[in-house]
């Protein structure tokens, strides 16, 4: 840890050495969030609801999910541009260094202007918390808790998968999109809206619903069923096979030659 947090106050240096240039990007990233935030203002000033789920029910479900992809946008970009390591063969130098290599990857790169996109995750989960008639129960906290916690595992679980993937190809960048941007802007509204065959896939292959969308309908009264509340841990399982893939993948690893 001591080592992540040191590689992290180096790339945070860095990146404020131009303050110009930091702010200024920093406000764009403000500006490309709130658009999908008044995207669903829109849609919500046509219909009362989207079958059975209000405006801050969906804005609780958009602020979960994008406060764990934000925060590993932030705190696991290494990850997330695997593939310029390869690309650029700094991967290799990372092989030969007596650290977890997984840990070096995330120590790699550490992009702060995504950091826009945490605080206004928090602001907007904030609003619709403030919105909500919530009965609050230790449970009720702990299902929140659970669902903030599981957001970031889900997202640094696909971050990784991906970054296997890059063992096979470096060009796989529209698979990289596929699960993550594509799953990302669908899980920001309730699945439960979609047709079943995209319920069981964002459940089963990748599980947005056991972070969303089941302990949402918990949380907000829809479901006594204590097992939605418990849904987000076993997202936690996720991480199994996305680090089982990684190490085989560096077995596997043969240099770019860069």
């Amino acid at each position: 840890m001591k080592v992540y947090l040191k590689a992290i106050s180096l790339h945070f240096k860095s990146a404020i050495e131009y303050r110009a240039s930091f702010v200024t990007a920093f406000l764009s990233q403000i500006v490309v969030f709130f658009s999908y935030y008044f995207v669903i203002l829109s849609l919500f000033n046509k219909f009362d609801n989207i079958k059975g789920f209000t405006l801050y029910e969906v804005l609780l479900c958009f602020a979960v999910i994008h406060f764990g992809y934000s925060f590993c946008e932030v705190f696991a970009r290494g990850i997330d541009r695997f593939d310029k390591l390869i690309i650029n063969g700094d991967f290799d130098r990372l092989l030969l260094r007596p650290k977890n290599v997984l840990l070096q990857v995330l120590c790699s790169d550490f992009d702060p202007i995504k950091l826009a996109r945490f605080i206004q995750s928090l602001i907007v989960l904030v609003v619709a918390l403030l919105n909500l008639n919530i009965e609050w129960t230790i449970l009720k906290v702990l299902c929140l808790l659970f669902m903030l916690i599981s957001s970031i595992v889900i997202f640094f679980s696909i971050f990784v998968i991906s970054a296997c993937y890059c063992f096979i190809t470096i060009q796989g960048l529209e698979i990289r999109n596929l699960l993550m941007d594509g799953g990302k802007y669908m899980a920001q509204y309730p699945i439960g809206i979609f047709k079943k065959g995209f319920v069981i896939f964002f459940t089963v292959i990748i599980p947005y619903g056991l972070v969303n969308y089941y302990p949402l309908l918990y949380f907000t009264g829809k479901s006594n069923n204590i097992l939605y509340m418990l849904a987000p841990i076993f997202v936690f399982l996720y991480l199994i096979p996305s680090i089982w893939l990684f190490n085989k993948g560096m077995k596997k690893y043969s240099s770019t030659g860069s």
